[in-house]
């Protein structure tokens, strides 16, 4: 079967594994370069170097918290937002949590597809705790500030749970694939020990890489000012408040996003472009409609979260608006994962019909 649409799936996929220890290894090579360079820039010109240092930070403190801005300095306004981001909060909690927890409790839904579903509602979950609760609270509060510690915990984890969804996301895009592509050997394909496999290389991935765009971020010196136009530690607004050039950074930033964005969107669109020949091979207009009805929700979501961090990760810092950050940033970190639990849950039967066996109803109560 999978000699017929000529794609060598295990061989295609294994590269994946293989490319993941790669990035890190360009990454530790750019680090490495730039501390070569500046260990040649002090050796040469170390009386510059100096004179320019002492001059620029003599009267200056390094931070040790931040304020975050937020959205609005008017009480009202912030009370309104409060409610608002309290409800999309709580139905997030609520609806990510639910799916995973149907995806646990109900044996007809310990399939790969919803296996990969369940984490993906958990990292969902984790994304907006990371950032909203603490949002919350800043919009009712006078002090709206975070140590240093905090934000670079809240900085590590939020890239952590990011990176890693998006590999999640090419995971499912292989299982569609299989599923689709190969049915008669998705039991054997999909094995329990290559699921397992996909989300914990996916979670090496975000936190190694996670630690190499926090340690490039924090290593700069921040000396003042210490106030940070977004409501909660991203490493693109942070870097504006940074005393010295962040133009290196800006370049690892888009290396990282190449890597971390792009590869997992080609290996998506890969999927996709497969399923596409081979649901247009089905003869049945049914057929096609269902084959394809499993694929919608996947690239809808995947939409709305890629896109959007591409174009904050992925641009020069010095062409990023404040605003549109904050824009982005509420789109990919809240709105996604609040649309996640709708999208997913809607048009899927077995997900409803694990819901109403749950709560002691069945289809024909219904």
């Amino acid at each position: 079967m999978l000699g017929q649409f000529g794609w060598n799936v295990p061989w295609v996929w294994r590269w994946v594994f293989w490319l993941q220890p790669l990035h890190l290894w360009t990454s530790h090579s750019i680090l490495s370069w730039r501390l070569r360079r500046n260990q040649k820039f002090i050796l040469f010109f170390p009386q510059k170097e100096n004179h320019v240092h002492n001059q620029r930070w003599r009267n200056h403190s390094f931070v040790t918290e931040f304020i975050l801005l937020g959205f609005s300095r008017n009480p009202k306004t912030n009370w309104i937002l409060f409610f608002f981001f309290l409800f999309l909060y709580l139905f997030t909690v609520l609806g990510n949590g639910l799916i995973a927890t149907l995806i646990k409790v109900d044996a007809r839904l310990h399939t790969p597809m919803y296996f990969f579903l369940s984490i993906l509602s958990l990292l969902d979950l984790s994304y907006a705790t990371t950032t909203v609760p603490q949002m919350l609270v800043h919009l009712v509060s006078k002090h709206k500030t975070i140590s240093y510690v905090g934000c670079v915990v809240q900085m590590y984890t939020f890239l952590t749970l990011g990176i890693t969804e998006t590999w999640i996301f090419a995971a499912m895009a292989y299982d569609r694939y299989v599923a689709i592509c190969s049915p008669l050997h998705y039991g054997v394909q999909m094995s329990r020990t290559l699921c397992v496999l996909l989300v914990v290389s996916s979670v090496l991935c975000g936190l190694l890489c996670a630690f190499i765009y926090t340690v490039f971020a924090m290593s700069l010196p921040y000396c003042g000012p210490n106030e940070i136009n977004h409501f909660f530690c991203e490493i693109p607004a942070v870097l504006k408040l940074a005393c010295a050039d962040t133009s290196l950074n800006d370049q690892v930033d888009f290396i990282l996003g190449f890597i971390l964005l792009l590869i997992p969107l080609f290996l998506i669109l890969a999927s996709y472009v497969r399923i596409f020949m081979a649901i247009l091979r089905i003869r049945s207009t049914q057929g096609r409609i269902k084959a394809f009805s499993t694929c919608t929700s996947h690239i809808t979501v995947v939409t709305m979260f890629c896109i959007p961090c591409m174009v904050m990760y992925m641009r020069p810092g010095s062409e990023a608006s404040p605003e549109d950050d904050k824009k982005l940033a509420l789109f990919y970190n809240v709105i996604s994962a609040f649309l996640n639990p709708i999208i997913y849950s809607l048009r899927n039967k077995d997900v409803k019909r694990a819901f109403l066996k749950l709560v002691g109803m069945s289809e024909d109560t219904q």
